[in-house]
């Protein structure tokens, strides 16, 4: 009688340890309950230095770009391509520089010309590097247009009779550098011209457009996006033998905190809904 009883014990135990490594199994196999947040992407925020004469395009941008990255937050720094250039280079934070001229960008950027990257900065990824887009440099005037001023030409010899007040940017500013190659184009001598009283100076774009659309200067050379912005009457555009072309390079840094998402954005900017906006106050899209 004990050894049945032993028997239907041991049984027993064998059949709750196979019912246990069953129920183990079938735990194992079973779906797992899906995470609502499965499909919630991370949120980043991308710092994005760009030319002052981006301001309104790249903000109405940014207001566009939330219907595709929700859970991107755009911060932008907006000022001339010098300044924003030696921010980055003194360790500022960001993830896509735009400057209003080639030779900012080349200054960070390891693989361009050593004469230009002097310092052999190593910041831009080329790999994402490209051109965005073109402007154009114009002489506006104030309403009105007191001083009758209608071209380049009739500027220079102005200029020559110290008989006009022409507000220009910086030298550290690219249209400031675009300026010099119009006086170089006309033979003036900036250095006189400043001594003489007839030049007013802007730290970026957006001031000297601000001087003339107060009328405190008679005219002054912006590029065609601000004088549009600004309500502007353009008198004249300059052609590339006075200035060269003037573009705007675009590029992931190599210190950026969410290069993929800053990669995203960038893709973005040569969307079509993105070249419309561009394109709306004068800009020529190039990608």
């Amino acid at each position: 009688m004990k050894k049945v009883t032993a028997l239907i014990t041991a049984l027993s135990v064998c059949a709750f340890l196979i019912g246990g490594c069953a129920t183990g199994t079938a735990q194992t196999n079973r779906p797992s309950v899906p995470d609502e947040n499965a499909d919630v992407k991370e949120a980043a925020e991308l710092i994005v230095f760009a030319a002052a004469s981006m301001t309104e395009t790249m903000e109405q941008i940014a207001e566009a770009y939330k219907k595709t990255a929700p859970n991107v937050t755009i911060t932008y720094n907006f000022d001339s391509s010098g300044t924003l250039k030696t921010q980055i280079e003194e360790g500022a934070d960001c993830d896509i520089f735009i400057s209003a001229s080639p030779k900012q960008m080349n200054q960070l950027d390891i693989t361009a010309d050593p004469e230009v990257n002097t310092d052999g900065l190593d910041m831009v990824d080329p790999d994402t590097r490209f051109n965005l887009l073109e402007n154009k440099v114009v002489l506006a005037v104030p309403e009105g247009n007191p001083k009758n001023i209608k071209s380049f030409d009739e500027l220079a010899d102005a200029l020559k009779n110290k008989d006009v007040m022409l507000a220009i940017g910086n030298e550290d500013v690219p249209v400031g550098q675009y300026t010099q190659k119009i006086f170089e184009y006309y033979g003036l001598d900036e250095d006189g011209l400043n001594k003489a009283g007839v030049l007013t100076y802007g730290s970026n774009v957006k001031e000297v457009a601000t001087q003339v659309s107060e009328a405190a200067v008679d005219c002054g050379i912006i590029y065609s996006t601000d004088a549009f912005s600004a309500g502007l009457t353009v008198a004249d555009t300059a052609t590339k033998e006075m200035c060269g072309q003037i573009i705007y390079p675009a590029a992931v840094l190599k210190i950026s905190k969410h290069p993929v998402e800053a990669k995203a954005f960038l893709d973005f900017l040569t969307s079509d809904e993105s070249s419309r906006i561009f394109e709306s106050v004068g800009f020529t899209c190039l990608k």
